[in-house]
């Protein structure tokens, strides 16, 4: 009877041991969307547009159209239920024409009076105003808007430097490093705006866009004719099926041969990567190496000419040099960004010869470390580039430094290519895989890849908590006239443990 009480006693702890293990496993496992539309499938759309210039300002308003910050929201209902003559939807929208004209000088509802006559701080207390319009209740924290994102690399160093490492600077010009056409190179684009609207036999397929040019006497409704810029992204879907269908389209011009185009998701509150005021955006969970996995799909059309870094994944975060996190103060904080860019004909910067534009060291999945110097292991052509913070004060030699005026703040960039090395992380492995041609669902465990990258330290502090403000993608044309970039996002979503929630 002895044995039988031991061998009923021992069974009974194997049983619940891998109960335990069981539940350990399904915690571990189990995910839950971090945005607030998951797979952008909502019928309500939340969608907001933003445009920087080269040092994520504003600096100067396009007249008469207002801050360049803009929103579509809308809430959607049925407006007959009898079956025999279908169904049929209205639309009922969140934010007025007059609200997305606001500009510097007009009064809306919690404009702080130092932002009231400033274009920059109008411009984000404006982006606060929008997302409180738009913003959904949820679970657990509200969320506000997917956020477009349009960028100029204009920079008129005669007149408007942007600051130096988070310094203001006085005026230096000329540098090849920055095009400028002369005084008024840096302004803002035209944002125009077809509200979303239902369309097609019994409404049922909805359509608006944002689109616009930073060559402000372009006349648009004459098509892209002549040398001119352009920016478009349209949004499209048939209520209660699927996701929302973005379509961008980006056109750099001899004026403008530097401009950047994003779709992001970005934290709900407080800083979002490289930009130093508070925003709004639809990341209600900020997603953390290494517990965090992105996916969407991916179609590009055409992929905008040799210098189009056309990024698959980019990742935007903040932390100083200690590991604390930033706080605002542009002269400490450090943005940091991790970009894998997909397009073929990306020149490669990182090599053997010449290792300053390598990061330190390589680490694999195992946990393996392997030093730029050793030419027999590291994988020099799974970088593009690393450049260094501004403001690091130990850093190895030999480095480059990172461009220290198209950030408000020192900047720190690590980008990628498709390398076996990634695969094990679900990134491409080879380019063209993503490319033109190739549309692909892609579901990247972003989260275990970025806590393996490298980032700058300054040595003996501890480790900075990987926290990712903002995750985008889209591309850059790098000082290309005359090339157009298209492509077509969906399905886009971001997964973190379950656990995390609370």
């Amino acid at each position: 009877m002895a044995k039988y009480n031991q061998n009923l006693c021992a069974f009974i702890l194997v049983v619940v041991f891998f109960s335990w293990v069981l539940l350990l496993h399904s915690a571990e496992t189990e995910y839950v969307s971090a945005v607030g539309d998951p797979g952008m499938r909502r019928d309500g759309l939340r969608v907001a547009i933003e445009s920087w210039n080269q040092c994520n300002e504003v600096g100067q308003e396009v007249p008469s159209l207002g801050s360049p910050r803009a929103a579509d929201c809308f809430d959607i209902y049925n407006t007959t239920t009898a079956p025999v003559f279908g169904n049929s939807y209205g639309l009922v929208h969140k934010v007025t024409e007059e609200d997305n004209r606001l500009g510097v000088g007009d009064v809306f509802l919690g404009v702080q009076p130092d932002a009231l006559f400033d274009v920059d701080l109008y411009a984000a207390g404006k982006e606060l105003y929008l997302g409180s319009k738009c913003q959904v209740e949820d679970t657990p924290n509200p969320w506000q808007f997917w956020m477009i994102m349009l960028k100029s690399g204009n920079m008129d160093t005669f007149n408007s430097p942007c600051p130096k490492n988070g310094y203001k600077v006085r005026s230096f010009g000329p540098d090849s490093r920055f095009p400028c056409f002369g005084k008024g190179c840096m302004n803002q684009p035209t944002i125009n705006h077809d509200y979303t609207n239902s369309e097609g036999p019994n409404s049922i397929t909805l359509k608006g866009r944002f689109y616009g040019s930073w060559d402000l006497d372009a006349d648009l409704s004459k098509g892209l004719v002549g040398n001119i810029s352009y920016h478009s992204v349209t949004w499209e879907k048939e209520i209660g099926k699927g996701s929302w269908v973005f379509h961008h389209v980006l056109r750099t011009s001899t004026k403008y041969p530097w401009l950047m185009l994003y779709l992001r998701s970005d934290a709900t509150h407080g800083l979002s990567g490289g930009y130093h005021y508070p925003g709004r955006g639809m990341s209600k969970i900020i997603p953390e190496s290494p517990n965090f996995k992105v996916r969407f799909t991916l179609n590009v059309i055409k992929g905008g000419g040799q210098k189009s870094q056309f990024y698959l994944m980019d990742m935007g975060s903040c932390w100083k040099n200690d590991g604390r996190p930033c706080d605002g103060d542009v002269t400490s904080d450090v943005t940091r960004y991790s970009e894998m860019i997909i397009n073929p004909e990306t020149k490669r910067y990182c090599n053997s010869d010449d290792i300053r534009h390598c990061p330190p060291y390589h680490t694999y999945p195992n946990g393996t470390r392997v030093y730029r110097n050793d030419t027999a292991r590291f994988p020099y052509a799974a970088y593009h580039m690393h450049c260094s913070p501004g403001n690091g004060e130990q850093i190895e030699l030999p480095y480059a430094m990172c461009d220290q005026f198209s950030n408000p703040q020192p900047q720190e960039i690590l980008q990628i290519l498709p390398h076996p090395v990634w695969g094990d992380y679900g990134y491409p492995t080879k380019f063209g895989e993503g490319w033109v041609g190739d549309p692909r669902t892609w579901e990247l465990d972003v989260g275990r890849l970025s806590q393996s990258l490298y980032f700058y330290q300054d040595p003996g502090t501890p480790p900075a908590r990987r926290q990712w403000t903002s995750i985008d993608l889209g591309t850059e044309i790098y000082k290309d006239p005359d090339q157009v970039a298209e492509w077509t996002v969906t399905d886009f979503d971001i997964h973190v443990p379950k656990q995390r929630r609370h």
